[in-house]
């Protein structure tokens, strides 16, 4: 593949990767059966803001960007971008996207959600453009502290949803769901599009779990 066209690919995966995000992230917020961690936090706020997920979503990115200066993080393109993209395709499908009734159509909603969520992690990921603003977090403060990324992550997280289920953020079964799934699905998909070398050498992608390779909105 030539440098130019390994380039273009890794762009287009990262944006479609990240509009995917976040049109996947309002198919779960539509089903009302759950959200992933960080929305739960991001629609507690919004609920307590008036503003809509989208604009949480991008703010608190941003204020989680600001964290990594202490911890010694460099942001990449796909770092800013994801600041930037998520919460607007995000609230874009919100808008077009009415409201599921009937368990039927909300259980679709929700395993639809999961299942784009977790190929748009492969997009993402795979495009190697850096850490959501999340991950980043969590890497640094594995780094800094020296415990293990998936305590770190473990305890960011209960964090976040205890935060935003008392602010009140939608916790259920698509909750769970995600948890347990997300890693399975993006461990998939990472393999699924992961992209080949410009010019000789490999592309590695995950074996095992993926480590720090959920993307976090």
């Amino acid at each position: 593949m030539s440098t130019r066209r390994h380039l273009t690919r890794r762009l287009t995966q990262l944006y479609a990767g990240l509009a995917l995000y976040g049109a996947s992230s309002a198919l779960l917020v539509r089903s009302g059966l759950g959200l992933e961690p960080w929305n739960v936090l991001h629609q507690g706020l919004a609920g307590r803001t008036g503003l809509s997920i989208g604009v949480v979503l991008t703010l608190l990115g941003a204020a989680v960007l600001l964290a990594w200066i202490p911890l010694r993080q460099r942001p990449g393109l796909g770092t800013i971008s994801n600041v930037l993209v998520i919460g607007m395709a995000m609230d874009a499908t919100l808008v077009l996207l009415p409201d599921a009734h009937g368990p039927v159509a909300r259980v679709t909603l929700m395993v639809t959600g999961i299942v784009l969520n977790g190929a748009a992690t492969g997009l993402y990921i795979a495009a190697r453009f850096g850490p959501g603003p999340r991950d980043g977090l969590m890497t640094g403060l594995h780094q800094r502290t020296g415990v293990s990324i998936r305590l770190v992550r473990t305890a960011i997280e209960f964090a976040v949803v205890a935060t935003g289920f008392a602010l009140g953020g939608t916790v259920g079964i698509g909750t769970l769901l995600y948890a347990v799934s997300i890693g399975p699905l993006a461990q998939l998909f990472l393999r699924v599009f992961a992209v080949p070398p410009a010019s000789g050498g490999s592309t590695v992608v995950a074996t095992g779990q993926p480590r720090g390779a959920i993307l976090r909105p």
